[in-house]
């Protein structure tokens, strides 16, 4: 299954000139833990950072850093790790896990934005399908109990 599938859609964006003060307000308003930073060109997002909950408290108040003048652009990872919306699930938990990451702007075939997977997303899938997997060996412990008393 392709992540494109089951990534986030709806996702909380910032610019580079926005202030930290913004972005966590953002993330409190929306209940999420990161903002995708965005250049826009052509009415198309395309990520190039992205700023934690974590980003926040030790980049800007465990400093004490003026959180109304420091700007996202700041403090964005640089680095921005990205993945194509057809790449597999566990290619993507693989990937991941490489680079160390527990949030993946996903792109298209143009690096334009269009969802976030985050770990949270893949162990609420992962859950579900152990799940299933287990209710399935009682499924099939019950049958061959009626089957064979």
């Amino acid at each position: 299954m392709p992540i494109g599938e089951i990534c986030n859609r709806d996702v909380i964006i910032s610019h580079r000139e926005d202030t930290v003060a913004d972005a966590a307000k953002l993330m409190r308003e929306h209940h999420v833990g990161d903002v995708v930073v965005v250049d826009e060109r052509d009415g198309v997002r395309f990520p190039v950072g992205i700023v934690t909950d974590r980003d926040l408290v030790v980049e800007i108040m465990a400093t004490e850093l003026d959180q109304k003048v420091i700007t996202v652009g700041d403090i964005m990872l640089e680095e921005l790790v990205t993945v194509k919306e057809s790449v597999g699930i566990f290619e993507a938990v693989q990937y991941m896990r490489s680079k160390t990451v527990r949030r993946l702007p996903v792109v298209d075939d143009r690096g334009a934005l269009v969802g976030v997977l985050t770990l949270d997303d893949l162990l609420e899938l992962l859950a579900e399908e152990l799940l299933a997997i287990s209710k399935l060996v009682n499924y099939q412990r019950q049958k061959e109990t009626r089957r064979r008393p």
